[in-house]
């Protein structure tokens, strides 16, 4: 089963996604961008990543900067409650991220883009 990294420090949006995608796939979440690397340091084998944009600590660009870093092979995604900024254009044209999402998330495209990219 495909392993999915949902990374947002609001506890409804974690639930939300696992709900919703965990008969699917196996869905690990962390609350902050530093918890997220230590799952993907135990997880290895993660492929996709969605996370949300704005979080305490660390932004989702620079979460996927780092676990870019360490783990070329990720499919990642932003979710955010706002327009597109120019921080997250940049990632899409540089390749760093897929795509992103606006909140709230529609779990059918979201369901789609994985089945695309996995």
């Amino acid at each position: 089963m495909t392993k999915i990294l949902f990374v947002d420090d609001e506890f409804i949006n974690r639930e939300l996604f696992s709900i919703n995608l965990s008969k699917t796939y196996n869905v690990i979440t962390a609350d902050d961008g530093p918890a997220a690397l230590q799952v993907l340091e135990e997880n290895p084998d993660i492929k996709v990543i969605f996370s949300d944009m704005r979080m305490p600590q660390m932004n989702g660009i620079d979460f996927v900067k780092e676990a870019k870093r360490k783990f070329q092979d990720l499919k990642c995604y932003i979710l955010t409650g706002f327009d597109i900024s120019t921080e997250i254009q940049q990632a899409l044209n540089e390749n760093l991220i897929v795509k992103y999402f606006r909140k709230p998330f529609n779990m059918n495209l979201i369901r789609s883009e994985i089945e695309k990219n996995i």
